[in-house]
């Protein structure tokens, strides 16, 4: 190396300057996490929250959700799965994953310095045995922190969720779905049930929640097909992951951010949507699926999008011992909240 060259780097970087950082962006990012003497919080210490963010206790009896901009909250139940259970784990799991955020360097953002920002803990269930009952309780939970005006992002838990917090969502008007999934989860009933978590956004259409011309399902695959006749004959566009590679990720970001337009728009990003090399933690993996690059760039693509709340789901933990598939999920879980500093009227 030239001699005057590695003069003026360890005149820059080294002694007193070890720790200066020069780019102004950078700074302000290690300003807010590193305290005068250069240290952070250790990732692995403290109490595990959705994160990282503040806990904040909720009395549901009288939820005060004030001075808050978004709530991450759990929803620990899986009754409604047709294979695999366990995704009542999901949200746990997630918890206990480290390293995840605060910066995202591709959108430049830190959602949680930027916003007050706190998990609030799991949705109040009443049984954990009675689907019906546990769906009304996550739509009554959903309905309190949006007429708190604080947008949710929800932790599955399995996909039949989305149709309660849909039903919140969606009551004065029906809202658009960006949906990036292996399947389309808009069968009819299985076993004389149709709210299971293969059938939620049939329910949600009929209930009149959700748009099914502002809907896009990203990432579909599998031997199902023959169950998603109801995505075609309403209207929904949706994208086959085989058809990724050839249309571009550019392609089908484009794509979704027309079908949704300027209205209101609901973001559900089910685990499975990943190819099993990734994501083996689920109840019903299909191979063929996105790579986590390839749905990084989808969900930080959407930014600006009118967002009004999305959620995070499938994460059944005990089939993946690496834990890779926890680790994937919270990492969508932070650019879904890496959205929300760019959706119009929260800037």
């Amino acid at each position: 190396m030239d001699k005057e060259k590695l003069a003026a780097l360890r005149e820059r970087f080294a002694g007193d300057n070890e720790r200066r950082i020069y780019d102004a962006g950078f700074a302000a990012v290690a300003d807010r996490l590193f305290d005068p003497k250069g240290t952070r919080v250790a990732p692995y210490a403290g109490l595990p929250t959705l994160l990282d963010t503040p806990y904040r206790a909720v009395d549901w009896s009288a939820p005060d959700l004030s001075g808050l901009d978004v709530a991450l909250i759990g929803v620990p139940m899986d009754l409604g799965v047709t294979n695999r259970n366990g995704s009542r784990f999901g949200p746990r799991a997630i918890r206990t994953m480290e390293r995840v955020g605060p910066y995202n360097h591709q959108l430049k953002t830190m959602p949680v310095k930027e916003l007050n920002v706190a998990d609030i803990g799991d949705v109040p269930f009443r049984s954990r045995f009675d689907l019906a009952t546990s769906h009304e309780d996550i739509q009554r939970t959903a309905a309190a922190i949006v007429g708190a005006g604080v947008l949710p992002l929800f932790v599955g838990g399995d996909h039949s969720i989305t149709l309660p917090i849909l039903r919140a969502l969606g009551a004065e008007r029906p809202v658009g779905m960006i949906h990036i999934d292996a399947h389309c989860d808009t069968s009819g009933p299985f076993d004389g049930c149709k709210f299971h978590h293969g059938g939620p956004f049939r329910q949600a259409v009929l209930d009149g929640v959700l748009d099914p011309e502002r809907t896009i399902q990203i990432g579909i695959r599998g031997s199902s097909e023959y169950l998603w006749e109801f995505s075609y004959e309403t209207g929904m566009t949706v994208i086959h992951a085989e058809d990724i590679a050839g249309l571009g990720i550019d392609a089908v970001v484009a794509r979704a951010r027309a079908v949704v337009g300027d209205g209101p728009v609901y973001v559900s990003y089910d685990i499975d949507s990943l190819d099993p090399a990734f994501a083996p933690g689920t109840g019903t993996p299909e191979i063929g699926g996105l790579t986590t690059r390839e749905a990084l760039a989808i969900l930080r693509g959407l930014a600006g999008i009118a967002m009004v709340g999305g959620d995070v789901v499938e994460v059944a933990p005990q089939y993946d011992a690496t834990t890779n598939t926890a680790h994937a999920g919270a990492q969508m879980l932070f650019e879904l909240l890496s959205l929300v500093p760019f959706t119009p009227g929260r800037q």
